[in-house]
């Protein structure tokens, strides 16, 4: 799944002109269950062009480039590479398709909106994370997520450094041989990888992790920017390294993390029982964060429960199917908490004990 930045989504919820189509299908990653999901897309996108079509709204002109732009959305899906959901977005003049790593409902919704919720949860689940790896001549960005990492070209990375000034042979000869990392040339490049990633890190705020060897790490740490704010991994040669040897050099910091996150969670939790500010139960949780209480949700990683508002006071179990059912109740959740600024945590699943799968610390 592609990062889903504060910008991406701003521009993602930007009104469009009516109609504004999404359309959410279940997909699977592995066989044979995988075989189904042509067949699901395309009955989908039919679902959708009868609904435009019947719509008196849409005018033939926009139905006609909705529809269009639904086709070269399909098009462009290659099943092969799928994870658990699709979401296509299609506008009059525009398209874009998403792959997300968490299951969506079977939806298609006329707005002039996006329906963003189950992309913003299935974001938050991914756990998106930065890998800065540093080296004397090169700076990599890695944008990393649920156990992958690939490259970021964003933000002026890869930081290269011109050959005039790395030159390791040429200060041999006249005998100019500092440590690399003493070297001013070498000092200065590293202070403006720093600037860069504390730039990026404004705009697309996550978790850092920073690889280098220990003399690199140490002159970040003098710089006093980002290297204060990520972990550091002392782990040389990433910078020039490929996705699988980032990966394995980062899972072990980041699964340790991941525990402590954990423990975390459960503690400030059992605290807030104690002060009468906890809520659990999706219903609960859910009149909680539409009153924007939520100060921490944590959920179980693969909670979810099909419900049914009981005349806008509580939400009862519903089946999936059912009139006025609402199948990504959870994601709702998830997007209304981090949209009045909670902070979401996805949990393995049991963690939460007798919570019942979703539970929150109160501001109040």
């Amino acid at each position: 799944m592609e990062a889903l930045s504060p910008s991406t989504l701003a521009e993602l919820r930007r009104p469009r002109p009516y109609p504004a189509v999404s359309v959410l299908a279940p997909t699977h990653r592995r066989e044979p269950d995988n075989a189904q999901d042509r067949v699901r897309l395309r009955n989908a996108l039919a679902d959708a062009k009868k609904q435009l079509e019947s719509d008196p709204a849409v005018t033939r002109e926009r139905r006609i480039d909705v529809e269009t732009q639904l086709d070269q959305a399909l098009g462009e899906i290659d099943l092969t590479y799928t994870e658990d959901g699709v979401v296509i977005f299609a506008a009059p003049g525009e398209h874009q398709v998403w792959a997300v790593g968490r299951s969506v409902p079977e939806r298609v919704v006329l707005s002039d909106t996006f329906l963003t919720r189950n992309l913003v949860a299935a974001n938050a689940a991914e756990r998106p994370f930065w890998v800065l790896a540093v080296s004397p001549d090169r700076v990599t960005l890695w944008n990393g997520g649920a156990g992958h990492v690939t490259e970021a070209r964003t933000g002026g990375f890869p930081l290269i450094r011109g050959r005039e000034n790395f030159d390791a042979e040429r200060r041999m000869q006249i005998g100019d041989t500092p440590s690399t990392f003493r070297d001013e040339d070498t000092r200065h490049f590293l202070r403006e990888a720093d600037l860069a990633m504390g730039r990026l890190l404004r705009q697309d705020p996550r978790p850092l992790y920073i690889s280098g060897e220990q003399a690199a790490l140490s002159v970040l740490d003098e710089s006093g920017g980002v290297a204060r704010e990520g972990v550091q991994v002392p782990h040389g040669g990433l910078a020039h390294g490929t996705p699988e040897a980032v990966w394995q050099a980062i899972q072990p910091v980041i699964a340790a993390e991941a525990r402590r996150n954990v423990e975390r969670v459960r503690r400030e939790l059992e605290a807030a029982r104690g002060r009468k500010a906890f809520a659990a139960g999706v219903d609960e949780v859910w009149r909680n964060a539409s009153d924007g209480r939520i100060r921490l949700l944590a959920v179980e990683e693969n909670y979810r429960v099909t419900v049914r508002d009981d005349a806008g006071d509580h939400l009862v179990p519903a089946e999936r199917g059912d009139l006025d059912a609402r199948e990504d109740i959870v994601d709702e959740i998830v997007e209304r908490c981090l949209d009045t600024g909670a902070e979401v945590r996805f949990v393995p699943d049991g963690a939460l004990g007798d919570a019942q799968g979703i539970a929150g610390v109160l501001r109040y």
